[in-house]
């Protein structure tokens, strides 16, 4: 096995290919400026959506763009809980007559966990042990 091992050739970390006849995608440069007045620069590809902010690699503050103005705000949909959810579907009438048909049934032992119906047993009391004199 040792005389077909490739010595020298670090396989994961190295390519054998060169770059000649190989053409790279258009890049560009864009300046971003950190709040302590810190500026960098990011390669980008041309048709790439450039972001307002960006990480500086180095310092890691948050960089701003020096040019391009401020960032698109996205209308985003206010969150809806549950309760949102379900007062779409019925009235608060509606879900209190629900509830009370629900605490009924709940009470009446016909829902509900098991454990909640079964008879409470008590535990019979011991005749107190006679005293020897």
């Amino acid at each position: 096995m040792a005389e077909r091992a490739l010595r020298g050739a670090r396989l994961g970390t190295q390519s054998f290919e060169d770059e000649r006849g190989v053409e790279m995608a258009p890049r560009q440069q864009v300046e971003y400026i950190c709040a302590d007045g810190h500026t960098f620069s990011v390669t980008m590809a041309d048709e790439a959506d450039i972001p307002y902010e960006w990480e500086d690699p180095k310092t890691g503050q948050i960089g701003t763009r020096v040019e391009g103005g401020e960032p698109l705000v996205k209308n985003e949909k206010a969150v809806r809980t549950h309760w949102d959810m379900l007062l779409e579907r019925r009235s608060v009438k509606e879900l209190e007559e629900i509830l009370t048909e629900r605490l009924e049934l709940l009470r009446g032992g016909e829902i509900g966990p098991p454990h909640l119906h079964r008879p409470v047993k008590k535990a019979a009391k011991k005749a107190p042990a006679k005293k020897s004199a």
